[in-house]
């Protein structure tokens, strides 16, 4: 067994944004991405400094980023270092940029109407 072991990251939100959106339905959650942005990947213990969560709640909110896609984690010999993974956020971003295009649309026909 090598010292570094990669899990990659799988895309379970691929079409469906949901997990995505529940996933970033927590302040903490939150923190944590905010935490991992600068693209340098953490320790539990490096990302639980400043929380008033044990380990092991910081490690829960991170498993639920890493069912989303959001985080991908490695083992770093006995620990496990958590990294953004950008990919998911940019499809949501996607995903509300085609919900807003529909939205304009239908405001303009509808002012369209209004208006004849």
């Amino acid at each position: 067994m090598s010292m570094l072991e990669s899990n990659p990251p799988s895309s379970p939100t691929q079409g469906n944004p949901a997990p995505v959106f529940a996933a970033l339905g927590d302040p903490t959650r939150l923190a944590l991405i905010s935490r991992l942005g600068d693209g340098q990947a953490r320790s539990i213990a490096q990302l639980s400094n400043g929380f008033e969560l044990t380990r092991q709640g910081v490690t829960k909110h991170l498993r639920v980023l890493e069912e989303a896609g959001i985080v991908a984690s490695s083992r770093v010999g006995r620990e496990n270092h958590f990294s953004y993974v950008p990919e998911p956020i940019e499809g949501v971003r996607s995903y509300l940029d085609s919900v807003c295009e529909q939205w304009d649309d239908a405001l303009s026909r509808l002012k369209a109407f209004v208006e004849s």
